[in-house]
């Protein structure tokens, strides 16, 4: 099974060389795999048929239960036929319906056959979320293949209608398998079915949820708008998955589920009714279109609603009915697309006001679209009639609520019969005063598909018995009646032979009177599914500007005081109503006196923050909670902390400082001072409440601290750095996570600073080596003689000549040569001593980062480029890829520590070993330095530049200007 799966998947991405080589023909190629799917189901008949079944499973989330699985039993069996049997066929007949020069047919081959492959795991899974993850992958594909004539709005607009439809749906339906499968304690669907979890509230919501997503599926009402939309796909498209497959999924989970939860109170009303209406709705709208696609668009949400209530009906004989049926109307509504697309091809159109004569120009496709139409109107000896008659009897026999059932499906059966005679009149009947339609002939090749679909429905109306057994299996999980219904073409005179006499001659009178049902039936129509949908849009767009305009005020302000009182709304309460504090150890203000004074002065400089005006006070009295914070890690013995911690603080503070040059020295908020005296209250009851919740967190612990077995882990390997090693071993995809997250917010930021150009120079350009716009106020060197400047000076950075002499610190500028190298080898000692010492990747690569920023304080932007002439996203890139490739090799034994260490002896150093752990910290000690000197470059260098441009512009107006003229005086 799994084979088959993904070679649907893997023919589909070699999609487009096969098209490329073999133009249309590469669709017989891509038949392969669903027509060995075909053989292989053919293969597995009898074992569905006998009631056993194909299983195959692969652990996902063990800890959760959740498997990826596999199961071919009947109600599958009849699935897969379908799926791969009808997907053959009409990837074969695609070879004929598209010419090789039709643009993009190869993205249009690979996405029909990659639907064929997740259709038919769906209809295999065995697992609540591997069924979801498959459900959702027939949505995306329709969504392409809607959507395949891109350059049309319509097509566009439909696609994009069918897959918001279908993606609420299955949003419900995952939060419905989600409480079945904790209700059920497992998500194996065969299980839940088998032993339903009892009925309860939060069972009657999950069933609720999942027939949505059912229901949505399947085009019931009133989620019916999209399927006839969906028409602007291909002809193909339409006869596949809006026939024979995905509108038959939602179908097909009912079907599914029912023999679990057909008695749960609201699985009947829900099914039963909503099946119902959309019988006759879709039945009724089809008496009206002129369009053949669309006719066939709502007889098909028609007869999909008399599926869903057939398969929801929740007995023996019912299911016996559903199961046929859906067998049937993949029979004849397939080949009916199919034939309409010939006629369209043929005729070019399928107006059928337009058509005229076409069965006396095209007989043999005439005589398949007859044949077809004759099972769909339940005319012996087809298919049809033998489901049609298994229905009747089903809801004639069943219990008193089947009896209105029973009502609907007769009055649908005879809106089935009047809108197939329509079909049939206008594709092909010759019309008085219409002119014979122009066409031209169809090959035998093209007329294959849709004749051998039709031919099946023939056969097996007389063979109905061939297929009892297979479908009875599926049946028999239900109770058994005292008389089973099994399946022949006839069962002899009796009431539902009655009712389908009944329904065929009321079809024929509603087509007889068509010139009066018609236009009654644009009279008396409801607005549009189409039109409330738009107009439910437009509401909700509406609705969102308001709502967004209300909350969005662009105050940061506001917005952090309404994310604190929501915080302090919510704790709040659950302390009050569960008082979480009762059982907990009384808190310990310290554990020596020194930590209560380092407390306190951390608390004081963050209460300080909330008097002061001035930015640059504000950000120093932050820093200094930061180091506060470190130096608490100091004293409670974690070096490791501490020494990342004051890194962190020493790097923000100066990306603040780079930032607060281009804002105001003060705080300019227009704020009153009632609203200050408000903030500060809330912040202040913020920072309380969640210190409490931390303390209640950290006192009510109940498990055993998992400390002690990662030291004891640590220590089995002969390592001593506990913090670096579960970093960088035991937790190395959480680290891997959290720098790709450090490395995408990096690039946000400075990707907006550089909208236009994000590279900077790696040298200072010749004619600014002198001076830059940091001295375009400096006027040049005066007073000595040409030829007498001076012999070259020894400059201590590389680049410090570039800045004006009275932004230049020599003593800076010697400090920062005298410690740029030391803390590089710095930074070295502390990434290749982590596992003993104090150090690790993060840290390391924050001190390369400081010596970095060491350098552009000292000599400007130019200074940085020549300390770094790389740019950053080399860094950052190869930092992500070897960490990346590090954490996927210890997927082969669970952990980055074993896949792979090496021992050694260098002279000087000593003995020394290197293992994966060290390779997974370059990485990120890589990465680290790539996003700070990114940082550094976007917030200052790119800073620099606008204000060098801002002082020369200055300049150039001063010069403009000139001096002011004199005025009075004598001229010496």
């Amino acid at each position: 099974m799994t084979a088959l799966v993904i070679c649907h998947f893997v023919l589909a991405a070699c999609a487009r060389p096969l098209v490329r080589r073999l133009g249309a023909r590469a669709f017989v190629v891509l038949a392969l795999p669903p027509a060995a799917t075909t053989c292989w189901a053919f293969a597995q008949w009898d074992t569905a048929a006998s009631g056993g079944s194909v299983t195959w499973s692969w652990k996902w989330i063990p800890a959760y239960d959740v498997s990826v699985a596999l199961r071919l039993d009947a109600l599958a069996e009849l699935m897969v036929l379908l799926a791969a049997g009808v997907g053959t066929l009409v990837l074969l007949y695609c070879a004929s319906y598209f010419s090789d020069d039709t643009p993009q047919l190869a993205g249009f081959a690979g996405n029909l056959l990659a639907f064929a492959g997740a259709m038919l795991a769906l209809v295999l899974s065995d697992d609540l979320i591997t069924l979801y993850v498959f459900w959702e992958l027939t949505t995306v594909f329709s969504y392409l293949l809607i959507g395949y004539d891109s350059e049309q709005r319509h097509s566009r607009r439909s696609a994009l209608q069918a897959l918001t439809v279908t993606t609420l749906g299955g949003l419900a339906m995952l939060v419905g398998f989600l409480i079945i499968g904790q209700a059920s304690g497992t998500y194996r669907l065969s299980a839940i079915v088998a032993d339903p979890p009892h009925a309860s509230l939060a069972v009657s919501v999950a069933v609720v949820l999942v027939l949505c997503g059912a229901l949505s599926k399947s085009a019931i009402w009133p989620f019916s708008l999209w399927l006839p939309n969906a028409m602007a796909a291909p002809t193909p498209v339409s006869a596949y998955l809006h026939a024979a497959a995905m509108v038959k999924a939602g179908v097909y989970l009912v079907a599914r589920l029912a023999p679990g939860f057909a008695d749960v109170p609201v699985w009947r009303p829900v099914v039963m009714v909503l099946g119902g209406a959309t019988m006759l709705l879709g039945g009724w709208r089809a008496l009206r279109l002129n369009d053949l696609k669309l006719v066939l668009a709502y007889g098909t949400v028609s007869q999909l609603g008399f599926l869903t209530l057939l398969a929801g009906v929740g007995n023996r004989d019912a299911a016996l009915a559903a199961a046929v049926m859906i067998l049937a109307h993949a029979l004849f509504k397939a080949p009916l697309f199919l034939v309409t697309g010939i006629v369209d091809h043929a005729a070019g159109t399928r107006d059928l006001r337009r058509l005229s004569g076409v069965g006396r120009s095209l007989p043999h496709v005439c005589a398949v679209a007859v044949t077809a139409a004759a099972s769909m109107a339940a005319l012996p000896p087809l298919l049809g009639f033998a489901a049609k008659e298994a229905a009747f009897e089903a809801l004639l026999h069943g219990d008193t609520a089947d009896r209105w059932a029973l009502g609907v499906a007769v009055a649908g059966s005879t809106l089935t019969v009047a809108y197939t005679v329509r079909f049939v009149w206008g594709a092909f009947w010759r019309k008085p005063g219409v002119a014979d339609t122009p066409v031209h002939r169809v090959g035998w090749v093209f007329l294959t598909a849709p004749a051998l679909l039709a031919g099946c429905g023939l056969v097996l109306g007389p063979g109905v018995g061939w297929t009892d057994r297979l479908l009875s299996a599926y049946a028999d999980v239900f109770p058994a009646p005292a008389h089973p219904f099994h399946l022949v073409l006839w069962h002899g005179w009796g009431t539902a032979l009655l009712l389908s006499c009944v329904a065929t001659a009321g079809g024929a009178v509603l087509f007889a009177l068509r010139g009066g049902i018609t236009p009654l039936s644009r009279k008396i129509a409801w607005p549009t599914a189409d039109s409330v949908f738009n107009q439910s849009l437009l509401g909700l767009e509406r609705l969102s500007l308001q709502i967004t305009g209300f909350v969005q005020r662009g105050s940061l302000s506001v917005y952090l005081a309404t994310t604190l009182l929501v915080v302090l709304a919510g704790q709040l309460t659950v302390l009050g109503v569960d008082r979480p504090w009762r059982g907990a150890a009384a808190p310990r203000l310290w554990d020596v006196p020194l930590q209560g004074a380092l407390a306190v002065l951390t608390s004081a400089a963050a209460l300080s923050c909330l008097t002061v005006s001035r930015r640059m006070k504000a950000v120093v009295l932050a820093g200094l909670t930061g180091y506060g914070t470190a130096l608490l890690f100091v004293i409670q013995g974690g070096p490791d902390l501490a020494l990342t911690q004051f890194c962190v603080e020493t790097v923000s503070m100066v990306v603040f400082v780079l930032v607060l040059r281009r804002m105001p020295v003060h705080f300019q908020e227009s704020g009153s001072t009632w609203r200050r005296a408000v903030r500060i209250p809330v912040a202040l009851a913020a920072a309380a409440t969640v210190s409490v919740v931390v303390w209640v967190a950290a006192a009510a612990r109940t498990a055993e601290p998992a400390g002690a077995a990662m030291v004891e882990e640590t220590a089995h390997h002969g390592l001593k750095d506990v913090v670096a090693t579960i970093l960088v071993d035991l937790r190395a995809w959480d680290t891997m996570g959290e720098s790709a997250v450090l490395a995408a917010a990096a690039i946000g930021v400075t990707s907006l600073i550089y909208l236009h150009r994000r590279a900077e120079g790696t040298a200072a350009p010749l004619e600014k080596r002198g001076r830059t716009a940091w001295s375009v106020t400096t006027p040049p060197l005066t007073g000595v003689p040409p030829g007498d400047e001076g012999g070259p000076e020894r400059g201590w950075l590389a680049a410090g000549a570039t800045l004006a002499p009275e932004h230049r610190s020599v003593v800076f500028e010697v400090v920062a040569r005298l410690l740029f190298h030391p803390i590089l080898v710095l930074s070295l000692y502390l990434l290749f001593c982590a596992e003993n010492m104090p150090g690790g990747g993060f840290v390391a690569g924050l001190v390369a980062g400081v010596a970095l920023i060491t350098r552009y304080l000292a000599g400007g932007r130019f200074e940085l480029a020549e300390a770094a002439p790389l740019q950053p996203g080399l860094f950052t890139g190869l930092g992500l890829f070897v960490s990346t490739g590090v954490a996927l090799l210890g997927l082969t034994d669970g952990t980055v520590l074993h896949a792979w260490t090496h021992h050694g002896h260098l002279p000087l150093i000593g003995d020394y070993h290197i293992g994966t752990p060290v390779i997974f910290d370059c990485g990120v000690y890589l990465l680290v330095l790539g996003v700070v000197l990114d940082i550094v470059r976007a917030l200052g260098a790119k800073v620099d530049r606008q204000i060098e441009r801002a002082a020369a512009v200055q300049a150039a107006a001063g010069r403009t200007a000139g001096p002011a003229p004199e005025t009075g005086g004598a001229t010496p």
